[in-house]
C-alpha cells in the first residue's frame, strides 16, 4: 500500500473521531413520556396511517409508561370541542397521570400547568407523540429542545394529512437535533437488554398485543420447542 493512502486512511480515520458524535440513548430513568392530543375527533385527520394501524399504534405508545414505569402525562386541546377527548382506553391505563385539559394553547409547552407538570418530573429526556405531526407533535417537540430537553418523538404514534407533510415536520424537528424514532427501536432502546426488567419476561407479551410482526418470532420458536419436532429434511439445514 502506498504511504500516501495509509495517510489518507489515517486522516479519514481521525476526521470521523474527530465529529464528537455520542451515541445519545434513551434512559428509563431519566425518561418521561407524553401523550399529545391522541384526541379521537383528531384520528380523523390521520391519512398517513391506516385506521386501526393508527388506534393500535397509539395504544401503543401510552402503554410504554406502564411497561417501563415511565411518568406520563396526558394533555389534550380543547376536547369539548370537535377535537373530542382522549380514547378510553389510554385514560384507564393512567388513571393517576396529570391529564392537562387545554383550552386554547396550540402548542402545549404554551400552557403554565403541563409545563410545570413536565418539569415537576426531573426528567431530561422527553418521549412524546401527537396529532398532528407538524402541530402538536412538533411545536412541542421544539419547545422543548429549546428548553434544553433530549426528545424522541415517536414517529409511529404522530399522524396528519399525508405522508408529505410528515416527512417536512420530521425533517424539520430532525434538523432541531429531535430523535426520530418508531415504537420498537423506543422500547428496544429503554429496554436495552432482553436479561434486564424489563425484559423478555414483560416486553414480548406487550408486542404480543402492539407488534404481532415481531411476537410471531417469538411463538414460532415457542411453540417449536413445547410441541415441535424435525421433519425430514430439516436436520440437514440446522
Amino acid at each position: 500500500m502506498k504511504f500516501s493512502t495509509v495517510v489518507a486512511a489515517l486522516a479519514g480515520a481521525a476526521a470521523v473521531e474527530g465529529t464528537g458524535f455520542t451515541f445519545d440513548r434513551l434512559n428509563k430513568t431519566d425518561a418521561v413520556l407524553l401523550v399529545v392530543d391522541h384526541q379521537i375527533g383528531l384520528t380523523e385527520l390521520v391519512r398517513d396511517f391506516g385506521v386501526v394501524e393508527y388506534r393500535n399504534n397509539i395504544l401503543a405508545h401510552a402503554a410504554l409508561g406502564n411497561l417501563f414505569n415511565l411518568p406520563t402525562i396526558l394533555t389534550t386541546s380543547a376536547e369539548t370541542g370537535p377535537n373530542g377527548a382522549l380514547p378510553k382506553e389510554i385514560i384507564d391505563m393512567h388513571p393517576n397521570a396529570p391529564y392537562i385539559k387545554r383550552n386554547g394553547e396550540v402548542d402545549a409547552w404554551d400552557n403554565a400547568e403541563f409545563r410545570a407538570a413536565v418539569k415537576a418530573t426531573g426528567k431530561k429526556q422527553v418521549i412524546l407523540a401527537g396529532i398532528v405531526t407538524e402541530v402538536c407533535t412538533s411545536f412541542l417537540a421544539l419547545s422543548l429542545r429549546a428548553e434544553g430537553y433530549d426528545v424522541w418523538a415517536n414517529t409511529d404514534a404522530s399522524g396528519t394529512f399525508d405522508n408529505k407533510i410528515a416527512a417536512d415536520a420530521n425533517r424539520r424537528m430532525e434538523q432541531a437535533g429531535v430523535h426520530l424514532l418508531g415504537m420498537f427501536g423506543i422500547a428496544m432502546d429503554l429496554m436495552r437488554d432482553w436479561r434486564n426488567t424489563p425484559g423478555a419476561a414483560e416486553v414480548l407479551p406487550f408486542l404480543d398485543v402492539y407488534l404481532p410482526a415481531y411476537s410471531l418470532v417469538a411463538r414460532a420458536h415457542g411453540y417449536a420447542i413445547t410441541n415441535g419436532s424435525l421433519i425430514d429434511g430439516e436436520q440437514q439445514i440446522l
